[in-house]
């Protein structure tokens, strides 16, 4: 038994390391994203602090440690192997249920599901229990902490309206105050915001944060807890007058310093706050082993009543933990993802969404719009020209920089705000989700700021109830699952442990694959802001090329699965074609940033890759009514083609791909002089389908073909003429797209010639 018990400890040990590195890559986006999103400082500067909060915070976290022990359950109700059952299924979990949402970089809660694992967890214990003795489900509340449960988990969600609410709030008015074009304000009163913001950061941080920690003498603490408005007034009336100084001498840029300190603060919190999350159930595991070793009790018989007296963490636990998340930090390609989702939809500028368009979405928007205009029109026209002047848009790029998503004013409301809600929760003891707070002020703020406009506020709202929807999945998922892997572990016993170890690391490879599929292309498919026109055209040329060729790839293999009726084939197909109309609309979606990087008189360089856009767009389409026809016939089990209309089809086949392959070597060798060529052999395989067709009409006038088999067959023969006309426009737009842009390079040339 103690040898198994090591194990599952071990075990233990090695899931709380990884559930550190995917936690710590979906919590970065909460004291990254204001930094990050209005280019406070160079990343790296950024990350150097935000690593200094983390590991000063996980000092500060052992008061936390409380609630996986005896938060949720209660454990003199259970046995030594029943508490580790527990503790197993929680972490298996919660190591795949965070890196699920990694992968597809939505921001969840690692409280929320900790809270909710550890309830499926111990309520598929118990009713295992209930199951091999005389009690009933009613007996349930023995073993459960439902009252500690209810307030934690009320007290997540209560912690959203509150956040949104302060955050709306804070930011209207700071912005009523300051405006867009905040600097001169800012001059006369700047130094207020600063002294308001880094007296709470500190109040909240270091007053509160050192109450539990064992680095301050008791005396000195108590001290500080009984002159605490004194500390505050004196810290504020100080501050404030240094920053006025610094200001009025030296033109301080005071706002960097805010954004600066309140990234280190919310580091430092989330690192007291979230610790728990990751170590906390090994943590508890390694406490109820060493119960067992000095016990002298057989574990089948050792309740574990002991694991509720208060413990002290050992801090070398707690400052190895924050190593790995300060490392995990800096490497995980996982959080970038996350945090680029956030500052997406916080971003100040409208352009490409990651998001769509809902019905839903488009309610709120509609009603949100009506009830303004209710407002407006009871309104004074002088409060509301007002307020218009305050919230002046078209002065945000005199505040931020050309390549930040907010200005720094938003981001320091937004740190301020969260740090504050996050400190005073972890204070209190109450595991309050970092993420949904520092999620609903940017939102809120951002939404304050007037960000959500008109071009992007459907699809920011639709971001915006994807993300809270996933929070609500989290809170079942993470029951759920944790329930059914405690009854599996429950049953099989050891075995079961190795069975669950090897799915837990089966779905993590397989999601970094996924991941990194993503991630290769979007790397492809997105423009760098800084990228020269020569590059993107280059680039266009690229994309084009590999396009045609994808695109001929499965006009082939469609016309061969179609033959041969291969189901599993056309379905790929149809797959495959559904990707192309994706990169396609993101290439569209993409254009107006694309235009940008086009010098200011290229005119006609913009309007010929506008055209080469939407010809790519129209081939796509066209392919998509061929393939799924294709499948669709095969699929509802449709009789297959005639032997001639076969032969007749690879004939065409044959042609459409030797054209095709003119095309793309015409386009990248840029020997548009072979356009001619290339025209009369699409005219040649125009007749072909002409010739084809009257075939296929005099099958069904002798009533050698069914509705559906011609239905099908013109249509694929339709299409195919539409794809060789659409590809000759795009073959000329490509044309003039290149050559347009080589001739203004040449005049350009002639100018600094002649100069």
């Amino acid at each position: 038994m103690d040898n198994v018990l090591l194990i599952i400890v071990t075990v233990l040990l090695l899931l709380s390391i990884l559930d550190l590195v995917v936690g710590v890559s979906n919590d970065a986006v909460n004291f990254l994203n204001s930094a990050i999103g209005s280019k406070s400082a160079p990343r790296y500067v950024i990350m150097i602090i935000a690593s200094l909060g983390i590991l000063l915070g996980s000092v500060f976290s052992g008061g936390m440690m409380e609630v996986a022990r005896k938060g949720i359950f209660h454990p003199q109700e259970f046995y030594l192997m029943e508490i580790m059952v527990i503790f197993l299924a929680v972490m298996l979990t919660d190591v795949i249920l965070l890196d699920f949402y990694n992968t597809f970089g939505l921001p969840t809660s690692t409280t929320v599901s900790l809270v909710f694992e550890l309830l499926g967890a111990a309520v598929a214990v118990s009713l295992f229990k209930i199951a091999n003795t005389d009690a009933t489900l009613a007996d349930l509340t023995q073993y459960i902490n439902a009252g500690k449960a209810l307030a934690i988990i009320s007290g997540i969600f209560i912690s959203i309206a509150v956040a949104f609410i302060a955050g709306a709030v804070t930011m209207y008015v700071t912005r009523l105050i300051f405006t867009f074009n905040y600097k001169k304000t800012f001059k006369y009163l700047g130094s207020i915001w600063g002294g308001i913001a880094l007296t709470a950061i500190l109040y909240f941080i270091i007053m509160k944060g050192i109450v539990d920690s064992s680095v301050f003498n008791p005396e000195f603490i108590a001290y500080i807890e009984s002159n605490t408005l004194t500390i505050l007034g004196l810290s504020f009336i100080t501050l404030t007058l240094i920053f006025q100084l610094f200001i009025s001498l030296f033109n301080f840029n005071l706002l960097k310093y805010i954004v600066l300190a309140g990234t280190f603060a919310l580091a430092l919190s989330f690192a007291g706050n979230d610790l728990v999350n990751f170590i906390g159930v090994f943590m508890a595991g390694l406490k109820s082993y060493q119960i067992y070793l000095t016990s002298g009790v057989p574990a089948g018989h050792l309740m574990m009543g002991e694991l509720a007296q208060p413990v002290s963490t050992n801090a070398i636990y707690l400052v190895i933990a924050g190593a790995i998340m300060t490392i995990t930090l800096w490497l995980s390609k996982k959080a970038r993802t996350v945090t680029e989702t956030e500052i997406g939809l916080a971003r100040q500028d409208s352009g490409s969404e990651k998001f769509g368009s809902t019905s839903i979405s488009r309610g709120i928007v509609r009603g949100a719009l009506n009830a303004n205009a209710s407002i407006e029109r009871v309104l004074p026209q002088k409060v509301k020209k007002f307020i218009s002047s305050r919230f002046n848009v078209e002065e945000q790029h005199k505040s931020k920089k050309h390549d930040a998503s907010f200005d720094m004013l938003r981001a320091s409301v937004n740190l301020t705000v969260a740090s504050i809600l996050i400190s005073s929760a972890t204070s209190l003891k109450l595991p309050l989700s970092t993420t949904y707070v520092t999620f609903m002020v940017a939102m809120a703020s951002s939404l304050s700021d007037r960000a959500w406009g008109r071009e992007s506020a459907v699809y920011r709202v639709t971001g915006v109830l994807t993300v809270i929807s996933g929070w609500l999945f989290t809170a079942l998922i993470a029951f759920t699952a944790s329930l059914v892997v405690a009854l599996f572990l429950s049953w099989t016993g050891v075995i079961g442990i190795f069975i669950m170890i090897a799915i837990a690391v089966f779905f993590i490879l397989k999601s970094n694959k996924i991941h990194n599929k993503k991630l290769k292309e979007e790397t492809e498919s997105n423009i760098p802001l800084d990228m020269k026109e020569e590059a993107v055209v280059k680039r266009c040329v690229n994309e084009v090329n590999k396009a045609l060729r994808n695109i001929v790839v499965i006009y082939n293999e469609t016309i061969h699965g179609l033959s041969n009726e291969d189901r599993k084939l056309l379905k790929k197909l149809n797959n495959d074609v559904e990707e192309i109309s994706f990169e396609t609309k993101k290439y569209k979606a993409n254009l107006y940033h694309t235009l940008t990087q086009l010098q200011s008189d290229s005119i006609e360089t913009g309007h010929y890759y506008v055209q080469v856009i939407d010809y790519l767009r129209e081939i796509a389409h066209s392919l998509s009514f061929i393939t799924k026809p294709a499948f669709d016939h095969i699929d509802n089990n449709h009789k297959g083609l005639h032997k001639d209309q076969v032969v007749e089809l690879k004939s065409i086949n044959y042609e459409v791909s030797a054209l095709f392959s003119d095309i793309t070597r015409a386009i990248n060798e840029q020997t548009f002089d072979e356009i001619p060529d290339i025209i009369k052999k699409q005219q040649q395989v125009i007749e072909l389908l002409n010739v084809v067709r009257k075939k296929q009409i005099k099958r069904i006038k002798n009533g050698e073909a069914t509705t559906r088999n011609s239905n099908l067959y013109l249509g694929i023969l339709n299409e195919t003429k539409n794809l060789l006309l659409q590809t000759i426009n795009l073959l000329k737009a490509e044309r003039d797209f290149i050559v347009k842009d080589t001739e203004m390079e040449k005049d350009a040339d002639l100018v600094v010639e002649n100069y």
